[in-house]
């Protein structure tokens, strides 16, 4: 990482990843990366464990459809969805959101994320990135409001997504509530434990709520219903865009908006990404910004507008 990642999980040095390149016949070539979800318990080596569990089945033409029965949810099915989409696009000559169904693709606005730090360099590392539309603030339930101030000093225009990562009670939800719509908090994520969302039966933003480690498959849409807003689907969790592509099409038939979010991977793990960032209201695909070294020809970014990737790149 660019600097120690932190939250109220821990702090974060590096981001492990498997990468999966599945070639034809032909010499066609798709890629795909997983970074796997570590609050699960996933690391680089159990991903690997599992693709090579399934090697020669992936050997034999697997399809994405099939994938879905040989891998559970996670960072290893991700990996091979995604070499799977490349390697689809590349055999049909078209591109990959085009085989997504969508009309074309567009830059998106990321947020930034601003991982827990001193006040002072909350707002300093605000103020470095003033210019973005969007800026994702980490916090734990030490004090968050003053992080919240400090960053609001150094972007005064920016819009605030919050993410305590689960380390709050309802009780402090409803308390700091009024405080975080003044400093114009549009988005608060996933601010309680999953399995105490029934508490949160009643509350009546703003701020808006966006579901995160609660929602990993469209099941999961029920425990969120009436309580959140907002779903963030990340295609580690939910096991690659196949997946979040079905998963989005749920959340919004049952009347969710929708965020798409990373773990803290490369520009290999954002290209599929984009694709369901055409239908999302909040976007937080931001991993490259925070390595210290990106694959060449990645995602370019610039102030947070994510410029689609090149189709020699991904898909």
């Amino acid at each position: 990482m660019r600097e120690p990642f932190v939250i109220s999980r821990g702090a974060q040095l590096d981001q492990g990843a498997v990468i999966v390149e599945i070639e034809d016949k032909a010499g066609r070539l798709g890629r795909g990366e997983g970074c796997g979800v570590p609050y699960a318990g996933e690391t680089p080596a159990t991903m690997l464990a599992q693709i090579e569990a399934v090697r020669s089945d992936i050997s034999a033409s697997v399809t994405r459809a099939e994938l879905q029965r040989l891998l559970p949810a996670g960072g290893a099915r991700c990996a091979v969805d995604a070499a799977l989409w490349d390697l689809e696009a590349k055999q049909a000559g078209k591109p990959a959101w085009a085989l997504a169904g969508l009309s074309g693709q567009r830059p998106v606005h990321t947020a930034f994320t601003i991982g827990m730090r001193s006040l002072e360099a909350y707002a300093e590392t605000a103020r470095r990135h003033a210019d973005y539309k969007f800026l994702k603030v980490k916090v734990d339930h030490q004090d968050p409001i003053a992080a919240i101030e400090a960053v609001r000093r150094g972007a005064q225009r920016s819009t605030l997504i919050v993410d305590p990562n689960q380390s709050w009670s309802v009780a402090m939800l409803r308390e700091l509530a009024p405080r975080l719509a003044e400093l114009g908090v549009g988005l608060l994520e996933q601010p309680v434990r999953v399995g105490d969302e029934a508490e949160l039966d009643g509350f009546e933003g703003p701020p808006e709520l966006c579901a995160d480690e609660l929602i990993n498959q469209v099941d999961d849409l029920a425990n969120a219903r009436g309580r959140f807003g907002v779903i963030n689907i990340k295609l580690d969790k939910c096991g690659g865009l196949t997946t979040a592509l079905a998963l989005a099409d749920a959340a919004e038939a049952a009347g969710f908006r929708l965020m798409v979010g990373c773990m803290a991977g490369s520009s290999l793990s954002m290209a599929p990404a984009m694709l369901l960032a055409q239908r999302c209201a909040y976007v937080d695909l931001d991993g490259p910004l925070l390595q210290a070294e990106d694959w060449p020809g990645g995602i370019a970014y610039q102030s947070g507008l994510m410029m689609p990737p090149g189709p020699e790149f991904w898909g």
